[in-house]
């Protein structure tokens, strides 16, 4: 095959991340020859199904695609019948069986936002947050029937700011894993790019992330605490429970103050620059906060000051559950 004959694509994907990539391969005229995505949605309360938006950019494009509930005997035809050269994986959703796998000439590669292989699986971005790490990035891999164990083709690195939330870095990631996307599928439709196999011994698992995790729990350090609602942004999000109200955290900060006589989850301030909250190890401030009241705006501290100061008063105790301990 030569730079004449272009890939036949399959790309499988269901999340926004995946749909930055597959338009990038758009934009970079690859021949794609069929999508796989996940099954509509039911839409929040009983509404209507909601498309992924990989399904909603193949319907922009009008670019064929399919949304099998799992890849059984009758999906797995089809996609031999698309005589595919290379299968492109971005966060899909379901796990690929080897006859699936060895199915495309050149395999199925995959775009996983972590420097393999740190941070296997199902949340790398949140986890590396939630882990304090200063670096991360995105690994080219070809795959194999393992959890993110496939041989390495290329990786690309960035730093994670202080204030990244999950929501920022994927940003971030997302631009580097297209830049890299490309770059490996030329290099490998070349037959210049060389596969590295995962030293495994250094391998950590990112969990999928849970609502009852992202309870806040201020016995904790208020570095941690800030590591945890940043990633927990923008789903779960973090929150905590003041009286009868479940209180969601969307920005903080650490505080500069000294607060040791207070218990940890105490109130100890309020003004126009935030809410002081005792931690296990410091103190932290309370940037923006939404209440599940009225219409659930996300609130700043003017705004509380002006409507809910009541609310939030020095000695209110915030919990990490409804029930008093």
């Amino acid at each position: 095959m030569n730079a004449r004959q272009p890939f036949r694509i399959v790309f499988a994907g269901t999340p926004e991340f995946a749909a930055q990539h597959l338009d990038a391969l758009l934009l970079a005229n690859r021949s794609i020859v069929g999508v796989f995505t996940q099954p509509d949605k039911p839409g929040k309360r009983g509404r209507t199904p909601v498309a992924s938006p990989v399904k909603q950019l193949c319907v922009k494009r009008e670019i064929p695609y399919s949304q099998p509930p799992a890849m059984d005997a009758a999906t797995i035809t089809a996609l031999d019948a698309l005589q595919p050269d290379l299968m492109v994986v971005v966060a899909y959703g379901h796990k690929l069986p080897k006859r699936v796998l060895d199915l495309p000439r050149f395999g199925c590669i995959n775009v996983h936002a972590s420097l393999l292989p740190r941070w296997r699986g199902a949340a790398p971005i949140a986890r590396a947050i939630q882990a304090g790490d200063e670096e991360t990035g995105v690994t080219i891999m070809r795959m194999d029937e393992g959890w993110d164990s496939g041989d390495i083709l290329h990786t690309a690195s960035c730093t994670i700011g202080e204030q990244d939330t999950a929501a920022s870095l994927q940003e971030k990631l997302s631009a580097l894993g297209q830049s890299a996307l490309n770059h490996s599928i030329d290099l490998l439709q070349s037959g210049s790019l060389a596969a590295i196999p995962q030293p495994a011994k250094n391998s950590t698992y990112a969990h999928k992330l849970s609502k009852d995790e992202a309870a806040i729990d201020w016995s904790q350090s208020a570095k941690q605490i800030h590591r945890d609602i940043r990633a927990y942004i923008p789903n779960p999000v973090a929150h905590t429970w003041l009286e009868s109200l479940r209180v969601r955290i969307w920005q903080a900060e650490i505080a500069d103050v000294v607060t040791e006589s207070a218990h940890p989850g105490e109130v100890v301030a309020i003004d126009k620059q935030g809410i002081f909250v005792r931690c296990g190890t410091g103190t932290l401030k309370l940037l923006k906060v939404q209440l599940p009241i009225g219409k659930g705006a996300i609130l700043n501290p003017r705004d509380l000051l002006n409507a809910r100061r009541d609310l939030f008063l020095p000695g209110s105790r915030l919990r990490s559950s409804d029930i008093d301990p």
